[in-house]
């Protein structure tokens, strides 16, 4: 009789700590399950990434998902997720074809390491009174340190008292504004525009501004704004991978720099390390730089700025990143 017991004791241990397990995995593998677009207008491009986590040893292999409404559409853009990287499930909502409260299952089917299945959710509203067009403001590239507007046009059609009362943005260097351009029996038209200011970082951006409205239900529908800020400056490589080596010891690079202007370089630095390079003084378009990378205060493993100024009032700067492995010295101890 014990020994049933405890048999059937430890099945029911067994269980519980196979749930707390896959329940601990899938949180860290799956960081976010659940999104809220909130209320989106119609035909605004409202998308979500679900990031995706290998915390395992071995390759983390999606083979699938499926939607359990059309409303959502969801894509696999990393099908293979090595150890330690992170992939995406992007999360379409699909605010051209669909109206009111909609959400959507996406079960994902993962085959590698293992057969599991895990299950998101997207929610939201799509009001019908109201159109972008286009869906989206996208900027494309914009050089780092030169402003660019972009815009798009909102119709509504509803109430003869509706109106946008004010445009926020969450970003200090996306700066919104917008204006009415017609109005009549039911309806009215406004452009809305975004500039992004010269202090913009460099790097993709994928940001929301805010269309705040007098109507009580509903007063706030996102626009997503997307761009890429390009540097002044471009270097190749753009890592720089020493591997490992000894403290005092030195490796050398060439380094081709680019700008969208003629220029000449001031100082490389990069902290840990002493930095000696050729340049020449001339403002180009291109300088093909040879430099000495000398392990100076740096100790264990490395991964650094190196950051590249030019010369001038206008100085700007770019960043290449330095990985290393500074070795410890091995000191004989008495016998």
């Amino acid at each position: 009789m014990n020994s049933r017991v405890l048999l059937v004791a430890f099945v029911f241990l067994g269980a519980a700590l196979g749930s707390s397990a896959r329940a601990d995995w899938t949180q860290t593998v799956f960081p976010v399950k659940t999104h809220d677009f909130g209320t989106v207008a119609v035909a605004s491009k409202t998308e979500f990434r679900f990031p995706v986590v290998n915390t395992f040893t071995s390759d983390l292999h999606i083979r699938s998902v499926r939607e359990s409404c059309g409303c959502t559409t969801a894509i696999i853009e990393t099908a293979t997720i090595a150890p330690g990287q992170s992939g995406s499930i992007l999360a379409r909502f699909n605010t051209p074809t669909f109206r009111g409260k909609k959400g959507a299952t996406l079960t994902v089917v993962i085959d590698k390491p293992f057969y599991s299945e895990i299950q998101l959710r997207v929610d939201g509203y799509i009001r019908s009174d109201m159109v972008f067009h286009p869906g989206a403001i996208e900027l494309g590239t914009i050089n780092q340190g030169e402003p660019k507007s972009g815009s798009t046009k909102l119709f509504y059609a509803g109430r003869s008292d509706w109106q946008v009362v004010d445009v926020r943005s969450n970003t200090p260097w996306l700066v919104p504004s917008f204006k009415q351009t017609e109005r009549g029996a039911g309806k009215a038209n406004y452009e809305l525009s975004v500039q992004v200011r010269e202090d913009a970082p460099e790097g993709y951006f994928q940001d929301e501004l805010i269309i705040q409205t007098n109507d009580r239900s509903m007063p706030n529908v996102p626009l997503r704004v997307i761009g890429t800020v390009e540097s002044a400056l471009s270097i190749a490589p753009q890592s720089i991978a020493v591997g490992t080596i000894k403290q005092g010891d030195s490796v050398s690079q060439r380094l081709a720099i680019r700008g969208r202007k003629p220029f000449a370089i001031e100082s490389i630095e990069c902290e840990g390390w002493k930095v000696d390079f050729s340049a020449s003084e001339d403002e180009r378009m291109i300088h093909m730089v040879d430099l000495t990378l000398t392990a100076d205060t740096a100790r264990g493993n490395q991964r650094v700025p190196m950051v590249i100024r030019t010369r001038g009032e206008n100085a700007v700067t770019a960043k290449a990143i330095v990985t290393a492995n500074i070795a410890a010295e091995q000191v004989a101890q008495a016998q």
